[in-house]
């Protein structure tokens, strides 16, 4: 076994990131669960709900352009003690939105949380992709489980305030004091240095550039970025993200009032059949490394995006609220695995991978942040059963271009992937960069 597993260092910093993932899943999920109760309180139409949720997608589509430049001046600690801080204030501005009644204010907390997540999402997958490749083993689906399982500890929480007509405003104040708690043990314990990016200067004569950055690191970059959005291989893996990240997207932001409006559950029945979707992604991601191992990459991707579109169909076209809430389970883990592994299958696909995973996961968090409110403007014309069509079509076409993600040829063939990572892992950890886990998901 490698020694990294057991650096004691590195375990601490493990854990800490592993609770930075719980701090977006839980706020999230405190969100959604308690989203119908929202609706009222702000006496929001389904349009003006998705123009409320539209400040997180805004808020998120800044932090997904800024990420990659932040973390590679920064490195990922500062950019997510800064961005996770973000985080917290959205959460606690959304409580004050939802206290006064007044959606702007809702808008606006949702758009901090959006840009806080958004931001250190990027960079903690980053990270989450050399530590598998470090340790030569899928360690992203449980890496993402902890978000599943901070989404599943806040569905539950929501589903007892709902049950219990705790107030939302309350409700998410108690939530703030846990992930600031949570947020308070995790910082000292994470490792600095990590993703920095003097790695253009591996390009430079060998000595003079460990030591110096690269006089335009700008130019360079944005060379390299111009060249990933080229990639045809690239472009079909980030496919198979856009589908299974607006699936997981569509259930995070819709799924209790789906379930409300769609199957005519009650508020808190809506809330228990989300929580059954965490739970289903939580079990996923936790459990699937083995049946990764076992199966590969590939088989898993299609089987879950068409597992995915049989539960969505059979909430969509079926009328009945027990098949709609057994499909969920489907929903859940047909998509568990998706964005994990697309991932690791980007971070494989080519030369530079920190710039390959960076690019998939701004992909992923324009479909999951941006998809839903496009949702809502159509369920407001259609019916939210009807606004799901384009979702489960989706995740079709994920299903088709999920061979895509299968692991290169050998460095027989071209040389670049397994020489291009090799060469990108070796100088991180001459400079003491730890690489450590990091918060998804989702």
């Amino acid at each position: 076994m490698d020694p990294v597993p057991v650096d004691p260092l590195l375990r601490r910093h493990r854990i800490a990131l592993q609770l930075c993932f719980v701090i977006p899943g839980l706020s999230l999920a405190t969100w959604v669960t308690r989203t119908p109760d929202v609706r009222d309180r702000l006496d929001a139409s389904t349009a003006e709900m998705g123009l409320v949720l539209f400040g997180m997608s805004i808020g998120s589509m800044l932090g997904i352009l800024v990420a990659g430049a932040l973390v590679a001046r920064f490195s990922t600690r500062p950019v997510i003690i800064a961005c996770m801080s973000l985080v917290l204030a959205g959460v606690g501005t959304v409580a004050l939105g939802t206290a006064a009644a007044t959606a702007p204010m809702v808008a606006c907390g949702l758009l901090l949380f959006g840009a806080g997540v958004g931001i250190s999402e990027v960079a903690s997958n980053v990270d989450a992709a050399e530590l598998e490749r470090q340790l030569g083993r899928p360690v992203l689906p449980a890496i993402h489980g902890c978000y599943s399982l901070g989404t599943l500890i806040g569905a539950g929480l929501g589903v007892a305030g709902a049950a219990a007509g705790l107030p939302v405003p309350w409700h998410l104040t108690v939530t703030l004091l846990v992930a600031v708690g949570l947020f308070a043990f995790a910082v000292p314990r994470l490792r600095p240095g990590t993703g920095r990016r003097p790695r253009t200067a591996d390009t430079s004569a060998a000595g003079a550039a460990s030591t110096t950055r690269p006089a335009d690191p700008e130019a360079t970059a944005g060379a390299r970025e111009r060249r990933l959005y080229l990639d045809p291989r690239l472009l079909m893996i980030g496919g198979v993200v856009l589908g299974m990240t607006l699936a997981e997207g569509a259930a995070t932001d819709w799924l209790p009032l789906l379930m409300v409006d769609g199957h005519h559950m009650p508020a808190g029945l809506g809330s228990l059949v989300y929580a059954g979707f965490a739970a289903a992604m939580a079990a996923g991601r936790f459990a699937g490394g083995p049946v990764v191992a076992r199966a590969g990459r590939p088989t898993v991707l299609r089987g879950g995006a068409l597992l995915t579109a049989a539960g969505i169909a059979l909430v969509s076209f079926v009328d009945s609220p027990v098949a709609a809430g057994c499909a969920v389970v489907l929903w859940g883990l047909g998509t568990s695995l998706g964005f994990p592994l697309a991932l690791s299958a980007a971070g494989e696909s080519g030369p530079d991978a920190p710039g390959r995973v960076a690019l998939a996961s701004r992909i992923g968090y324009v479909a999951l942040l941006a998809g839903p409110p496009a949702l809502g403007f159509l369920g407001e014309h259609h019916g939210l059963r009807a606004a799901m069509v384009p979702v489960l079509l989706l995740m079709l076409v994920a299903a088709a271009l999920s061979p895509a993600t299968a692991p290169r040829p050998t460095t027989a063939a071209t040389g670049e992937p397994e020489t291009d990572s090799s060469a990108l892992a070796a100088p991180r950890q001459d400079v003491g960069s730890g690489t450590h886990p990091t918060h998804s998901q989702r």
